[in-house]
């Protein structure tokens, strides 16, 4: 079939849809079909010319824009796509290999398109209009799903799919990949062993969560963890493990969960380890909290450019607290209880790699990183041996050996 022929076909398929809508819903008696059956039934009595071949494809694309997402569905039933993106009426992007390229896939138009996201979200539970045009959900298989409509997209309603993967990296994976390098992996493997309270860094898409899942999987099968994420995307292996997830407001308004009474509540639950998806506001201080108080070996993540920057970011997210606490007392807490920081990039080649770990240091004005590992023209190199603190709690004296 020329491209031409489908984009008529499409066309078409658009419109027999709409009728039998308008049909099935001015229906009030006579027997009741299946859907596909229905559907099928519908195209052999309005197309009946078309040959058997065109009336299974047609009836196909119908169903498509009836059920599920839509033009997404062969999209999403691919393997090699990582995130779906959708910007109006316009084709269809994805990431595939850490690369985005465009597809062929498109809405016909914006009433489409919104009727796809009415079907993604009305399932969960939530919903977006005029009133409030942004919505982040939760895909029963963990998919993450954003939506952002007018006014507010320019350019049409957007939608956002990142796809969850069933079977997460293992840590053996991402040396495979050369995410991590073998002597890193020793010396991180060493790190979650000695209860080293670890910070992820990094931007986004840049693998924070994936190196977080692999870091925990160091943490022993007798370890109570507790894991807290604003959408749950964690899959520790371990046989005892509290999941945690954040709750958005109602329509309503009501029933707001914040990360941050989970962290609070978390302290409660008698937890080995604390791990939190992702640090992003006030929740900072009770972490650091926690961190220095007697639950060493928690892990987190922050959206930061550097382990530097990251140290500045949660120092300003603890002070969004509004406790009344100095920034001197902040900066000797986040001194306290971090010790190490891993930072991962995503390469010019869509490759995501941990470019740097330091060593979170105390100074006259606080805290400080001392880089221990680098990627600089793009080979691995070890920029000083650990401290003496750090290497006796690791058991480690020379990790490039």
């Amino acid at each position: 079939m020329s491209p031409a022929d489908q984009d008529r076909l499409e066309q078409l398929a658009g419109v027999l849809r709409e009728q039998l809508v308008c049909e099935v819903g001015e229906a009030s008696s006579g027997p009741v079909l299946p859907a596909q059956e229905r559907i099928a039934a519908f195209v052999a009595r309005e197309a009946g010319v078309l040959a058997p071949e065109t009336r299974t494809e047609l009836t196909r694309l119908i169903a498509q824009r009836s059920f599920g997402f839509g033009p997404l569905e062969v999209l999403l039933a691919d393997p090699t796509v990582d995130e779906v993106m959708v910007n109006g009426t316009r084709p269809v992007f994805v990431e595939r290999a850490g690369r985005i390229e465009a597809t062929d896939v498109a809405f016909a138009d914006e009433a489409e398109l919104r009727h796809t996201i009415e079907r993604i979200l009305a399932p969960l539970g939530r919903r977006v209009d005029e009133a409030e045009p942004l919505c982040d959900a939760r895909l029963p298989d963990g998919s993450r799903v954003n939506v952002v409509l007018p006014p507010l997209a320019v350019d049409g309603p957007t939608l956002t799919i990142r796809r969850f993967r069933r079977r997460g990296f293992t840590a053996a994976d991402l040396v495979k990949h050369e995410t991590w390098t073998a002597p890193l992996h020793d010396v991180l493997r060493a790190a979650v062993a000695a209860r080293c309270n670890v910070l992820v860094s990094g931007g986004t898409g840049s693998g924070k969560t994936t190196t977080l899942n692999a870091l925990s999987s160091f943490v022993g099968e007798t370890e109570r963890i507790v894991t807290i994420e604003d959408t749950a995307e964690l899959r520790l292996q371990q046989p005892h493990v509290v999941r945690l997830e954040a709750r958005p407001a109602s329509v309503e308004g009501r029933g707001e969960v914040t990360i941050r009474r989970l962290v609070r509540n978390a302290l409660r639950m008698r937890p080995d380890r604390i791990v939190v998806g992702e640090v992003r506001g006030a929740e900072a201080l009770d972490m650091l909290g926690a961190m220095s108080s007697g639950h060493d070996g928690s892990l987190c993540t922050v959206h930061a450019g550097s382990p530097e920057e990251a140290l500045r970011r949660i120092e300003t997210l603890a002070l969004m607290a509004g406790v009344g606490l100095p920034h001197s007392a902040i900066r000797e807490q986040v001194a306290g209880a971090i010790d190490l920081v891993v930072h991962q990039a995503r390469m010019g080649d869509g490759s995501r790699k941990v470019v740097r770990l330091s060593e979170v240091v105390r100074v006259a004005g606080g805290p400080a990183t001392r880089e221990l590992y680098a990627i600089r023209d793009g080979r691995p190199r070890w920029r000083a041996p650990l401290g003496s603190d750090l290497a006796a709690r690791l058991r480690l004296t020379d990790p490039a050996r």
